[in-house]
């Protein structure tokens, strides 16, 4: 079985609590930055990759995602029963994934600089990896408050803590995800099963990043977009 991602999973189910009134009439992937929805801007870098199959979760007014998205050809995976979290809602999917590694990537974020899927595939080597997650250094961050996630030492390898944040967008091999007893989880706890066994890794992206999980967040992405 090969190891190259052909699918790509957006994580679209969540609440968006942190963006107040702008998710009480909308899912947050719909709201605009620069006059388009959050989800197609992630649909911009899916489209340079070509992949067999993009699959979107969905929970919170999942109609209107349903209408957004079932005409662009992406597959969905309603979960209307619970929000199943990251690593539950990507479980989910997985009949719509299918079984080989997966891009995941988390629609709240804008990119500067080159496409984070395609330094991604560039990058995945699956002989020596289980996950490569997308890292920004926090200098090159926008919006983004707090500590960094991890730390990426010579070989890519990374450990929690650090100055480098998670972007949103990984390859992920999926296997591991059967193995936990949860319904509802974080993939937190599938990269820690991953990290304690040395295949945890980080590629380190070259261009800015800006967190669009909360209302300050628009403005600054579309700064971000107008000075590319």
């Amino acid at each position: 079985m090969t190891q190259t991602p052909e699918a790509v999973m957006l994580f679209a189910a969540g609440f968006g609590t942190r963006m107040g009134a702008l998710t009480k009439d909308r899912p947050k992937p719909l709201i605009e930055v620069a006059g388009r929805p959050l989800i197609d801007h992630a649909l911009d870098l899916v489209d340079e990759l070509h992949p067999a199959r993009v699959v979107a979760n969905l929970h919170y007014l999942p109609e209107q995602l349903e209408a957004h998205l079932a005409p662009k050809g992406v597959l969905l995976s309603n979960e209307a029963g619970q929000i199943l979290e990251t690593g539950g809602g990507l479980r989910a999917a997985l009949p719509l994934l299918g079984s080989q590694p997966v891009f995941t990537l988390n629609p709240d974020a804008i990119w500067s600089g080159p496409n984070p899927l395609t330094l991604l595939q560039n990058a995945w080597d699956p002989d020596r990896m289980d996950a490569l997650l997308m890292c920004v250094p926090v200098g090159q961050t926008v919006g983004q408050a707090g500590k960094g996630d991890f730390t990426a030492d010579a070989t890519g390898r990374i450990t929690r803590g650090g100055t480098l944040i998670y972007g949103g967008a990984q390859i992920m091999k999926t296997e591991g995800l059967l193995d936990i007893p949860e319904t509802s989880f974080s993939l937190n706890l599938l990269w820690d099963k991953m990290h304690q066994n040395n295949r945890l890794f980080a590629c380190i992206y070259p261009g800015r990043w800006c967190d669009v999980g909360h209302p300050e967040g628009i403005a600054l992405a579309e700064d971000l977009i107008a000075n590319v």
